[in-house]
């Protein structure tokens, strides 16, 4: 039961990969926008520069170890010998 759970935590697919950096950023833009509120002038809207960067930053690195462990799994697969 535990592993279906924890299933439901793992990125798995580009596509679930960009769904949660598509929400990652609403958030973010949310907050940097409460920013330029807060903090009238340059500050807020360089602060809103730094939270749409961190999700640019982030989204690369998700999209990027996505990438990596579908390529090690190919490479595991074909590495495996065969029983004959």
């Amino acid at each position: 039961m535990w592993t279906k759970v924890k299933r439901l935590f793992v990125i798995k697919t580009r596509w679930e990969a960009y769904l949660i950096i598509y929400a990652l950023a609403l958030g973010a833009m949310t907050r940097g926008a409460n920013y330029t509120v807060e903090y009238p002038g340059i500050g807020g809207y360089l602060l809103m520069a730094a939270t749409g960067g961190a999700v640019m930053l982030g989204g690369a690195k998700i999209l990027d170890a996505i990438r990596y462990e579908q390529d090690a799994k190919k490479a595991a697969e074909s590495e495996e010998p065969t029983s004959e």
